[in-house]
């Protein structure tokens, strides 16, 4: 655990105990959690009550969804804001503190820190909540501002738990915090959240309702089952298509040996890359799958073009050089894709214009796809080929440098060298831009000599 997550926690479970301590002092627990028992609603009704709900909360908290990024997500939101609209935020904070082990930390699979981090995660997000809708109940009467102290509240939970949660995701992998609350798993948490925060409030109706009672509640567990299996199908249908995506990539890399993994690692450096820059999620995403789609079109280019170990005559560089539109051919009907096609489509772009297929020049190549062209010329240049060794990772951080301007974005080589890919190799600092390819360089020997350049000078022609 690193000094800045310890503190982090430090500070997380310190607040959550305060929170709960004060408020266990200052705001009684509302009677109308109780269950009955004597019929008296006294402590142990109300015991009883606080009891019941730290019960359904368990049994909904018990089987959590793993995201992609390590968060956990249960259904246990609507059991919690029930509880917290019944006894308010005091009664909520202990369901919230003693309702929300799942089986990993039942288990000890998580570390005991891990585990006090996540349960004060959730109670000064619960103990927030009960204060809004008290003190919102407390405007009007009626079951519909109800209702809408119950979504605010709710809402107000949600934000402060994503918050908390974000920043142990950014003091224990290094991600930002934009990073983590555009995700698409994390933004889809919001459709979640419409759904649970009613659920909650007609699970607190129910309760008090005469004639119903605490077993009715029990009923809702079906609602929060189906809740849970349609996010638990979301995640594995992105999975699965991520899963695909790395087949399809891996089929286009084992049509030559020298290229294996080459995809694997394009992406790997492409999103390091995009996570300097800070893009968003979703372009993070689109750099993703872009990296390991973007050689697709090869697919079309015959083996004797492909695999050639010698130069390629002009008619075979066209040839090879059209694989990116066919590529964006190929992609093009995956709606799902739709943000990958102009990554794949212009990532042999240059920044002078004298790319291919559309010349495009300086910032009308899409940012993404500048980035995909750095991480795929280093990768090319520091991988073996046939026809010529490795490239030293200084070497290639010279090329990059050397051709910052003509062929790659000098922003993004700057970003690049602020990855864990340049770590311990000496830069040879910014390079001032140059309106022509450099002739005669050790650059231009090795375009002469590699398959897939548009034009001479190239330190990356080879992107294969």
């Amino acid at each position: 655990m690193t000094r800045s997550l310890r503190l982090y926690v430090t500070w997380l479970v310190g607040a959550a105990l305060l929170a709960l301590l004060v408020t266990g002092l200052v705001i009684r627990v509302d009677p109308a959690i109780a269950l009955p028992i004597d019929g008296s609603q006294g402590p142990i009704d109300v015991a009883a009550g606080i009891a019941f709900w730290t019960v359904v909360t368990l049994l909904a908290s018990a089987l959590p969804i793993q995201l992609n990024s390590g968060v956990q997500v249960a259904v246990s939101t609507a059991p919690l804001m029930a509880a917290t609209l019944l006894g308010g935020p005091t009664a909520g904070a202990i369901v919230a503190a003693l309702g929300t082990f799942d089986i990993r930390e039942v288990r000890g699979r998580v570390a005991w820190y891990g585990t006090l981090a996540n349960h004060a995660a959730i109670v000064l997000p619960v103990i927030t909540a009960g204060v809004i809708i008290t003190s919102l109940r407390g405007w009007a009467p009626g079951p519909v501002w109800e209702l809408v102290a119950a979504l605010v509240g709710t809402l107000f939970y949600f934000v402060l738990n994503l918050g908390l949660v974000s920043l142990i995701v950014v003091f224990r992998g290094g991600h930002s915090m934009r990073e983590f609350w555009t995700r698409a798993e994390t933004t889809n948490l919001w459709a979640n959240l419409l759904t649970l925060a009613p659920l909650g409030w007609l699970m607190a109706r129910m309760y008090e309702l005469p004639g119903a009672g605490w077993w009715t509640t029990l009923l809702f567990g079906v609602p929060l089952f189906t809740t849970r299996v349609a996010y638990q199908r979301f995640v594995e249908m992105r999975e699965m298509f991520t899963q695909t995506i790395g087949a399809l990539a891996q089929a286009v890399d084992a049509r030559d040996p020298y290229t294996s993994r080459h995809s694997q690692r394009v992406r790997q450096i492409s999103v390091d890359i995009g996570r300097e820059m800070r893009v968003s999620a979703a372009e993070l995403e689109a750099l993703e799958w872009g990296g390991l789609l973007h050689d697709v079109g090869k697919i079309g280019v015959p083996d004797s073009v492909l695999l050639k170990q010698g130069k390629l005559t002009r008619e075979e560089r066209m040839i090879m050089n059209a694989h990116p539109v066919l590529g964006a051919q190929i992609i093009g009907p995956v709606d799902r894709l739709a943000p990958e096609l102009p990554v794949i489509r212009h990532h042999h772009e240059w920044f002078n214009g004298s790319g291919y297929p559309d010349r495009l020049l300086g910032d009308e190549i899409p940012k993404l796809a500048r980035i995909l062209h750095v991480a795929d010329a280093f990768e090319a240049m520091t991988a073996d080929r046939p026809y010529r060794k490795a490239l030293s990772g200084e070497q290639a951080l010279s090329e990059l440098r050397k051709f910052a301007g003509v062929q790659f974005d000098p922003e993004i080589v700057d970003a690049f060298v602020r990855t864990t890919w340049a770590e311990n190799t000496r830069d040879p600092g910014r390079s001032e831009l140059r309106p022509i390819p450099m002739l005669g360089t050790h650059a231009a020997r090795l375009a002469q000599q590699q398959h897939d350049a548009p034009a001479p000078g190239s330190p990356a022609a080879d992107l294969a």
